[in-house]
């Protein structure tokens, strides 16, 4: 069994710009567990525990991928958790909603909660600042998507690593 999740892995100038938020927030005093710069990405699909990624492959390989656009869009919480948005957008629901399709066809259960495209920046984070502070300097950013892959992880003794096993590119 690997734990695996379906997800956009970003771009060095994403990358650059969440990180460099993540600094910020550390300046301003957040303290929490920051996600290595190398553990972020946008997940799509989170399947769970499962025992053959190359059927969740061949589920991904059944729907076309087309390269579009994504931007970042805010940032907010959702409890413990600080997040950085991504700006709504048609191609990417679209997307999300076929590949959920063609998991559900082939039998591969993942979380139904509703897509909600964010990027977790922080979990249990602390802040005694005001939340104002902390929202005034949202990361700006955009990239193509051009790949969708299939990822593992595994809890490693400084928290999870993050592996990519496959993945489809765009027609």
């Amino acid at each position: 069994m690997m734990r695996l999740f379906i997800a956009i892995e970003f771009d060095e100038d994403i990358l650059q710009a969440l990180t460099s938020l993540q600094s910020e927030w550390k300046v301003l005093g957040v303290r929490g567990n920051f996600t290595p710069v190398q553990n972020l990405h946008l997940t799509l699909a989170f399947i769970g525990e499962y025992g053959n990624p190359n059927a969740v492959l061949e589920a991904m390989n059944s729907v076309p991928l087309s390269s579009f656009s994504i931007e970042l869009d805010g940032v907010g919480t959702f409890r413990d958790i600080y997040w950085a948005g991504i700006l709504e957008n048609d191609a990417l629901s679209n997307y999300v909603r076929r590949l959920r399709r063609a998991l559900a066809e082939n039998s591969i259960p993942y979380d139904r909660k509703r897509f909600s495209p964010h990027i977790t920046l922080v979990r249990r984070a602390e802040f005694n600042g005001s939340m104002e502070e902390l929202l005034k300097n949202p990361p700006k950013g955009a990239m193509e998507v051009k790949s969708v892959s299939i990822m593992s992880s595994t809890r490693g003794k400084n928290g999870m690593i993050y592996t990519k096993v496959g993945g489809v590119e765009a027609n």
